[in-house]
């Protein structure tokens, strides 16, 4: 009934897709060949159809779009483990690469391709009987992840105006950084993407390789680690659409609960526990615990310290082993630290989702088992200083017009950089004055 359709766009993005369908296999107990394994709990339940369409013949196909302008990274999975899961025709290949290049992907390459994508997602869409809207998995800093990303968003929002369409960014990380051009890709990406996505999950490598190293002890954590983590959270978001729980959360939900005005769509994911098989038996992992852990900076997806900003509004979605009365007393002791604030316009906060089903474990995976987890989505202004570290790199590299005719050679104009410049530094501001306490306003007014 309510399916998802996810769409991978480049490199970043069929990545963590490897990630996300390996888990989504694991937890509805089916073999990497999309058959239902012998002694699987979830024979009888329809909480496949979110993500898998079931053929006459009983195999499940994911409802999924790999997209690349390059063919490298889809053809490992088309040769890999996964090969007979897909549908051959929703991997979808260029001959040439958009080289880190955000005017290459969306307008010289791009286009060429994007008009069978869409007509592979229609096709996706008319298979389901009740759609409720799209994950586009996709990096900020890659040409492909950017250009191309945006192109599709522009284009699903026109074809698809009333489904909810989530994005899972993959953000440029504070010191290290893969390509020399991340931040004009950034802003460009920012700026197009800004009205056509309802919200937009931001990671950043650097959090999750401090998260890795910290915390599960891996001393050099590769991207098959950094992308199991990030699937966690994504299925732990869809987790009530396709297990059964005490409180159910939908994808249009979240967006009611978490996006107070509609540019402000940045939420910052958390999750709890990231532990190794080594320290799990130590660990009590208790609901209040998990609740705790989650408030802390060094547990977030993003660098950025939320103790400067406020929290506009959190979503807290357990799953496993959780009763609503835990819970409460855990939001209850979080509301007396003084250390986590939020705006005094919103006095409630906190949406809260418990599914009944654990997270499930990958074999050869880093994460112990564990009976409950957490997955925090809390929208907080303090995101905005991620903006202001990825402006200011911007600035560095326009104020002397670096790499820019690469750009325009593709048919970009100049125009175009400044008016993204623009379009983030009222997005900026725009954080700023939803942090501003409602007292502060009114006596300013007054004033007049």
């Amino acid at each position: 009934m309510r399916e998802v359709i996810s769409v991978h766009v480049g490199q970043a993005g069929v990545q963590i897709g490897n990630a996300c369908w390996e888990l989504y296999t694991l937890e509805h107990g089916l073999s990497p060949d999309g058959r239902l394994m012998e002694g699987s709990p979830h024979g009888g339940d329809d909480g496949f159809s979110t993500f898998f369409s079931e053929t006459g013949t009983g195999k499940h196909v994911p409802r999924s779009l790999y997209v690349d302008l390059e063919p490298n990274v889809v053809d490992e999975v088309r040769t890999g483990t996964y090969r007979s899961l897909f549908h051959p025709e929703t991997m979808i290949t260029g001959k040439e690469d958009a080289a880190n290049n955000y005017a290459r992907g969306h307008y010289t390459i791009g286009k060429d391709l994007v008009d069978n994508v869409l007509e592979q997602v229609r096709r996706l869409a008319d298979n389901c009987s009740g759609l409720q809207g799209f994950f586009v998995f996709h990096s900020f800093g890659g040409g492909t992840g950017s250009g191309f990303g945006a192109l599709l968003m522009e284009r699903l929002s026109t074809d698809y105006g009333k489904k909810s369409k989530l994005e899972f960014s993959v953000y440029p990380a504070p010191k290290m950084s893969t390509s020399v051009v991340e931040p004009y890709n950034s802003v460009l990406t920012t700026h197009t993407t800004l009205e056509h996505s309802d919200c937009s999950f931001m990671v950043d490598n650097e959090a999750i390789y401090d998260i890795c190293r910290r915390n599960l002890g891996i001393t050099s954590p590769s991207f098959t680690n950094l992308n199991r983590l990030i699937a966690q959270v994504v299925s732990s978001i869809t987790a009530s659409l396709r297990f059964d729980g005490s409180l159910n959360v939908d994808l249009n939900e979240f967006q009611t609960n978490l996006v107070p005005f509609p540019r402000i769509h940045f939420p910052l994911a958390t999750y709890a526990p990231v532990v190794s098989a080594e320290k799990a038996f130590h660990e009590s992992n208790s609901v209040s615990e998990m609740t705790i852990s989650c408030f802390e900076s060094n547990n977030q997806m993003v660098k950025c310290d939320p103790r400067q900003g406020k929290y506009m509004a959190c979503c807290l979605l357990y799953r496993g082993d959780v009763v609503p009365k835990d819970v409460n007393a855990a939001v209850a002791n979080v509301r007396t630290k003084r250390t986590i604030q939020f705006v005094d316009w919103c006095p409630t906060g906190f949406k809260l989702g418990i599914c009944n089903e654990p997270p499930a474990l990958v074999p050869g995976g880093d994460l112990a088992k564990v009976s409950r987890s957490l997955c925090m989505l809390s929208n907080t202004t303090s995101i905005a200083t991620a903006w202001a570290r990825l402006d200011n790199k911007f600035d560095l590299l326009y104020s002397k017009r670096a790499f820019v005719h690469w750009y325009v050679g593709e048919g970009m104009e100049e125009g175009e950089f400044s008016e993204a410049r623009e379009d983030l530094a009222a997005l900026e501001k725009d954080y700023e004055e939803v942090g501003i306490d409602s007292v502060d306003v009114e006596e300013e007014e007054g004033e007049y």
